[in-house]
């Protein structure tokens, strides 16, 4: 990206955010009633995401986080996927939720559930604050859906770009 970003409008507020993880999180716990979940948060931009989702669950939770990235410090997924922090638990016959920031070419996540599938899970979804299917290149998708998103290069609430706007309370985006 050049180097005369800026930031763009608020596509979503904390409010909304708030309000669609109220409603996930009624679906989730109706679709594991009497089942244990983990919730399997990647790092870093699902930290917050995450954190308001949970509260929203009512089903017995445990959490755990992973972290893998296709994309360095750049703006394009490189389409090498590497692990840099794995599970800590035994996740042999559990049902397991991937709770993901963005789901943009899919390169990741992809990687990610094959990944934990060979580990024996009772099962493997996803949730995603954001969905870009623009862009997607491989074929993964998420089962829980906060919202649909244009392709644009998106920031804050735990989206980033190079580290920077994570902190930011709402979802945007760059523009140059």
């Amino acid at each position: 990206m050049k180097e005369n970003i800026a930031v763009g409008k608020v596509l979503y507020t904390r409010e909304e955010i708030e309000n669609r993880a109220r409603e996930l999180g009624k679906q989730i716990s109706e679709d594991y009633a009497g089942e244990e979940l983990i919730l399997l948060g990647t790092l870093k931009g699902a930290v917050m995401w995450m954190a308001d989702l949970m509260k929203e669950i009512t089903v017995d939770t445990k959490i755990d986080f992973i972290s893998a990235s296709s994309y360095g410090s750049g703006t394009t997924s490189s389409g090498v996927v590497k692990v840099t922090k794995d599970v800590d638990m035994d996740l042999y016959r559990k049902n397991i939720l991937i709770v993901e920031d963005i789901v943009d070419t899919g390169t990741t996540l992809k990687f990610l559930k094959e990944y934990l599938e060979d580990r024996n899970p009772k099962s493997v979804k996803i949730c995603t604050l954001l969905d870009k299917p623009s862009r997607r290149k491989a074929e993964v998708y998420a089962d829980y859906i906060g919202f649909t998103v244009d392709d644009l290069f998106i920031i804050g609430y735990g989206l980033d770009y190079d580290q920077k706007y994570r902190n930011l309370p709402y979802v945007g985006y760059l523009e140059n």
